[in-house]
């Protein structure tokens, strides 16, 4: 048991870097802002994660500046 906890990721520790398009970081900044504006008080602890992950983002008037439509019409260009 001792040695499946030596791999754990710490607290603090980055588990994840993740590379973002313009049009991929406004969906998810969409779609988490959404699932924590729905996430209730008994559910205190997720929106508190969720809420860090969003202050990771840039904020919501840079991402709602991204032209979803645009973006896409220069990915298929």
């Amino acid at each position: 048991m001792a040695d499946d906890m030596s791999n754990l990721i710490g607290p603090d520790e980055t588990a994840f870097r993740l590379d973002l398009t313009a049009a991929q970081l406004k969906v998810t900044w969409t779609a988490l802002k959404i699932y924590f504006d729905d996430l209730g008080h008994e559910e205190a602890d997720v929106r508190h994660v969720v809420g860090e992950v969003l202050e990771k983002l840039p904020n919501e008037h840079e991402v709602r500046a991204i032209d979803l439509g645009r973006e896409l019409r220069r990915k298929s260009a």
